[in-house]
């Protein structure tokens, strides 16, 4: 039964992912704000590969910072 419960997370944080790139791609921002949200989306899905909870949590902070408009600062 766990392992169905990890699936499901897994299958969630995937199509979140993927929704994330789409809109990171589609902010109209500097490049560098885009190449800073990138290395966030990277580290998610490279957490992802060792702790999916908190990969989850960081998509979590990101999504929202993504929907109330705080983006890093680009280099």
């Amino acid at each position: 039964m766990e392992r169905d419960s990890q699936l499901e997370l897994y299958e969630l944080v995937a199509d979140r992912l993927k929704e994330a790139h789409a809109r990171v791609r589609a902010l109209q921002v500097p490049e560098g704000v885009r190449m800073a949200l990138s290395r966030k989306l990277l580290v998610v899905t490279a957490a992802a590969k060792h702790d999916l909870a908190d990969a989850a949590r960081r998509l979590d902070r990101l999504m929202k910072d993504l929907d109330e408009g705080r983006f890093p600062e680009g280099d």
